[in-house]
């Protein structure tokens, strides 16, 4: 299956001179997603206790992957937007900084957690979320990723001492 056929490419959004890589074509379709998760899950070799998804596309396919896993998903999100005690993490932007969360009782020590996201971009937002992970004591076993803009090396760079799969690159 050819997944560029389900991505749709919208010029000039959010802002001129950005080609936002549109992944609702590939919501939309079942097989799919299907796909999606099995190529996912074909590239873990390891028991996962907890699918980390990252606000808020990240959240679609984590889900199915927790599911597929057997294992429970837990929601990174901006500052503000859990309800419970947090944990923060700051990362840049290239217009300022923003802030992640995850609950603070979300990991215990140990657990094997995969991380996914829609894309990889520069990396700030994944490699906050590896942070959150880490202080909770998870062991990251992988960052999944459905898109990787591959022309922005420092995404992969920043997130060095993990193993990342994206199923497409631009």
């Amino acid at each position: 299956m050819n997944l560029n056929n389900y991505i749709r490419i919208v010029t000039d959004f959010p802002k001129e001179g950005i080609s936002y890589k549109d992944i609702t074509p590939l919501l939309q379709n079942p097989k799919a997603l299907d796909y999606c998760v099995q190529k996912f899950a074909d590239a873990i070799n390891s028991e996962i206790d907890l699918v980390v998804g990252i606000e808020s596309r990240g959240y679609f396919l984590a889900t199915l992957l927790a599911k597929r896993f057997d294992a429970g998903f837990v929601p990174i999100r901006k500052k503000g937007k859990l309800p419970y005690t947090t944990l923060q993490e700051s990362y840049d932007l290239e217009y300022g900084q923003d802030v992640l969360e995850i609950h603070e009782d979300a990991i215990q020590p140990g657990q094997k957690i995969l991380i996914h996201d829609d894309v990889l971009a520069t990396g700030g937002t994944a490699k906050a979320a590896c942070n959150l992970v880490e202080r909770l004591g998870g062991e990251i076993v992988q960052c999944n990723f459905l898109i990787e803009l591959a022309f922005l090396e420092e995404g992969r760079k920043k997130l060095s001492t993990v193993e990342v799969n994206s199923l497409l690159q631009y």
